[in-house]
């Protein structure tokens, strides 16, 4: 189904924690990347300043920058007013309180908004969703996705996740995933079986990554159809 503008949550984060949450390296960082899902998060519009290649998909993007923003802040106060409200499912080390997450999801958010227009006209930015997106095969050589699958294993079965995940591959030669519990912080009942079927014809492993908000999500699926060695990030 399309999405409606009523049913977007835009929630946005920043590209010190995407290259937390994904063990990105200097060198995976120089690599073609497609981000599925990514919302207004920061990292697309950082990758540009950096003159590196990313393209991001996500229904979001079939709204203009306006809309986008207008949306931001109508559910921030929602978003934070439910974080607050189960902080004991969340670590405060390196954000402090619910204050400084609000600042640092809208100082993301800003980063995203102010590259947007360009971004959009540039093809940066393509309103597209899993399980089916509008690439050649092999067109990146990574692709990531933030905060969706296995995230929201009550709403997407394991059907979903497993042609979300093929169709990731098709397009890039390797995949990695964060997070991989729910919205419980309980690991995803689509996990080991999606591993499975993933084990078929590609290399599997949970990698423990240097990012934890969410108490229990500190582990990325990684997918490899052309192995490589995993350096720091």
């Amino acid at each position: 189904m399309p999405i409606t503008y009523e049913e977007v949550l835009p929630w946005g984060r920043s590209f010190d924690e995407y290259c937390r949450m994904f063990a990105l390296s200097q060198s995976d960082l120089c690599r073609p990347i497609l981000g599925c899902g990514d919302g207004p998060a920061a990292f697309n519009a950082r990758m540009c300043a950096l003159g590196r290649r990313a393209m991001s998909v996500d229904p979001l993007y079939d709204f203009d920058c306006e809309r986008i923003a207008a949306r931001i802040e109508e559910v921030r106060s929602v978003i934070l007013e439910q974080t607050a409200n189960n902080r004991h499912l969340f670590r405060w080390d390196r954000i402090r309180s619910v204050q400084e997450l609000g600042q640092l999801r809208q100082a993301s958010m800003n980063e995203f908004l102010e590259d947007y227009v360009e971004g959009r006209q540039e093809g940066r930015y393509v309103p597209a969703e899993l399980p089916v997106l509008p690439f050649e095969a092999q067109s990146f050589e990574l692709a990531l996705c933030s905060h969706l699958l296995f995230m929201y294993s009550d709403h997407l079965n394991l059907e979903f996740h497993v042609r979300a995940i093929e169709e990731m591959l098709r397009v890039a030669g390797e995949v990695r995933i964060f997070p991989t519990v729910g919205l419980d912080a309980q690991p995803s009942p689509h996990l080991r079986e999606a591993m499975r079927r993933m084990e078929r014809h590609a290399r599997v492993s949970l990698v423990t990554v240097d990012y934890e908000f969410q108490i229990g999500a500190n582990q990325m699926l990684r997918i490899e159809t052309a192995p490589r060695a995993l350096s720091g990030a």
